[in-house]
């Protein structure tokens, strides 16, 4: 049985290992796709400015000779390590000799070369080739035949002067032998003059000395004959000779520049040094964009990545009202269901929206937050605390003249129904901001603000605050006490992690810990959440029409159980939950708001939406303010 149990945490845990191996993979490719245009741009650059050089550049041709250094043979008939260590430094030192300027002068002379010895030796290049006896001499050039004569050259005039040097050991015993040889000759023929001119004489003993003296003579220059055939053979086995086993001929190929190597070359340099910047700029890089993020800077969970919502006016924002079916409506769904789950044991009555700086979609969050919580059957009141720069009413399209400011300095006889707004959801109410007040902050933190808060929460299941940011003003933080769960809104891609660690810290200093985090405007790239949507409604997403397919469309057939609201008049859902249906807060302002109240417009209650008015994506038009 422990062996089964085993086995089996065994294998959940390769299945974990295997899926944090392919987040990690995702986040390498992510990271790839979002700086791709960075790595483009700069292999692009680097390739196209190294064709652009090398082509503009002078081609340089190259010819190569190969020479043979035979060396002489040593005393044993086989040759031993210091043989060998012998040959190869004599390769070693023909190849420095080859490019001594003594050669170079000879060279530059005999072909009439405009160019110096000392820049000749920069274009030539000798190698010796490794466990063998060649030597490759290389010459550059901008003329190919050129390039292939000053090789050939310079290996003729290395080898003359190289036997001049080798002769040079053996010239004074050749020309002591030589002189010798020269006066023997000399003695020999004074001889044989002497004894020719005793043919006619008769006197035997001087023709017998002279004979005796001629035949020593002749054997003295025998002798010194053979020791200069000896001398001469021992000068032809002691010389090391330089062969050419290769004669250096025109290339009409150049060597440089080599364009598509050098581009080559330059594009992976660029690209390279382009994945550098990527990583450098990533790691330097402290905005918030990723939920890794959000837990390393708050060190608490994100609830929800919410995609970007199209639109210019405020009541566009609205996207549970505008397209209940998009990707970002299922976020917010999403985000409501994960609350409920968090709250499951002690149930959620007031939330708090907030943000660490201005502009990164607080009142977005918390406006379509409200309608999802109403669309769940829960009667929600939408709350606009933040005083000093109030929006919640332009998402509704109404006017700022009534709202909190104005319910906490009513009369105790007057209704807080009469300062709120209907909304065309049937569980929404919203309590604009009111008239900007003179200090926002103490008006927050007064006692009246307590007990208005505790009379919207005996009126509504649900409180949403739309509150100021945390760092920008001090509003936020005794909202953020008096509520049972507090959201903080981060803009993907523009908070910074620092600013989030201050806002997260401030709360915590507060003694307030935040429920959790939502990335707001997230990219595909960076929240990912485009590639879950598909399964639960990706399939009625609109399909982009062109213009004939605009002009020319047709009516969509609806699946069974499914409303098609672009063609429907005016269709009121009502949400049931456990134990009966809820009241409509749509009703009770119906029956509690006058028509006339102190000569401010009033709200005429849930307007009921006909087949004139026609709906947008299932929602009802937004109720109209009764001027009368």
């Amino acid at each position: 049985m422990k062996t089964g149990a085993g086995e089996q945490n065994q294998s959940r845990y390769q299945i974990f290992r295997q899926s944090e191996h392919r987040m990690i993979l995702y986040r390498y490719l992510n990271l790839l796709w979002r700086w791709l245009w960075l790595l483009l741009l700069m292999t692009f650059l680097s390739g196209g400015a190294a064709y652009a050089v090398s082509i503009r550049m002078t081609p340089v041709y190259e010819a190569s000779t190969t020479l043979l250094i035979n060396q002489a043979p040593a005393g044993s008939a086989s040759p031993d390590y210091n043989a060998v260590l012998t040959a190869e430094r004599l390769a070693r030192t023909y190849a420095e000799m080859l490019v001594k300027r003594p050669v170079l002068e000879e060279v530059v002379h005999e072909l009439n070369l405009p160019v110096t010895p000392a820049a000749l030796g920069e274009r030539v290049r000798v190698r010796p080739i490794r466990d063998t006896q060649l030597i490759v001499v290389t010459v550059e050039d901008v003329d190919p035949q050129r390039a292939a004569d000053v090789a050939n050259r310079i290996v003729a005039v290395f080898s003359e002067q190289n036997r001049e040097l080798q002769s040079e050991r053996f010239a004074e015993s050749k020309r002591s032998l030589m002189s010798e040889i020269a006066k023997l000759q000399a003695d020999i023929n004074a001889t044989q003059t002497e004894l020719a001119a005793l043919r006619g004489v008769d006197d035997p003993v001087r023709r017998a000395r002279l004979e005796e003296a001629l035949v020593q003579y002749r054997s003295s220059y025998a002798t010194v004959l053979r020791s200069l055939e000896e001398v001469r053979l021992a000068e032809a086995q002691l010389t090391n000779s330089v062969n050419v086993v290769e004669t250096a001929i025109p290339v009409l190929m150049p060597v440089r520049p080599r364009i598509a190597m050098n581009t080559g070359m330059a594009a992976v340099a660029g690209l390279l040094l382009a994945i550098g910047l990527a990583l450098l700029f990533e790691y330097l890089n402290d905005r918030v964009s990723s939920a890794e993020d959000v837990a390393t800077a708050a060190r608490v969970g994100m609830l929800a990545a919410i995609g970007r919502i199209d639109g210019v006016e405020p009541s566009d924002k609205l996207v549970m009202l505008k397209d209940p079916f998009s990707q970002v409506a299922e976020a917010y769904q999403m985000l409501r269901v994960k609350l409920e789950i968090a709250r499951f044991e002690k149930p959620m009555r007031t939330l708090l929206v907030t943000s660490s700086s201005p502009g990164e979609g607080k009142s977005t969050t918390a406006a379509n937050l409200a309608l999802a919580i109403a669309r769940s059957g829960k009667r929600v009141i939408l709350v606009d605390t933040d005083l000093r720069r109030p929006s919640l009413h332009r998402f509704f399209r109404h006017a700022n003249l009534r709202g909190v400011t104005t319910a906490l300095v009513r009369d105790p006889s007057d209704s807080l129904y009469n300062h709120m707004i209907a909304t065309s959801v049937e569980n929404l109410l919203v309590l604009p901001s009111g008239p900007v007040p003179s200090d926002p902050a103490v008006m927050v933190s007064s006692r009246k603000m307590l007990d208005l808060i505790g009379e919207l929460q005996r009126m509504a299941d649900v409180v949403v605050f739309d509150s100021p940011p945390l760092l920008a003003v001090a509003d936020a933080i005794p909202l953020a006490h008096l509520c049972d769960v507090t959201l903080l809104v981060v803009l993907a891609g523009a908070t910074r992690t620092t600013q989030l660690r201050r806002a997260y810290d401030q709360l915590l200093q507060a003694g307030v810990e935040p429920q959790g985090v939502v990335l707001n405007r997230v990219t595909r790239e960076q929240g990912g959440y485009d590639h879950y949507y598909y399964y639960y409604g990706g399939a009625r997403k609109r399909r982009r029409r062109g213009v004939l397919g605009r002009l020319f469309r047709r009516r969509r057939h609806s699946p069974p159980g499914v409303v098609d609201t672009a063609h429907v008049g005016a269709i009121e859902t009502r949400h049931t939950v456990t134990g009966g249906s809820a009241p409509s807060i749509a009703a009770s302002v119906e029956e509690a708001l006058p028509l006339h109240l102190d000569g401010h417009p009033t709200i005429t209650g849930t307007v009921a939406t006909s087949e004139a008015h026609g709906q947008r994506n299932g929602t009802a038009p937004h109720p109209t303010i009764d001027t009368k």
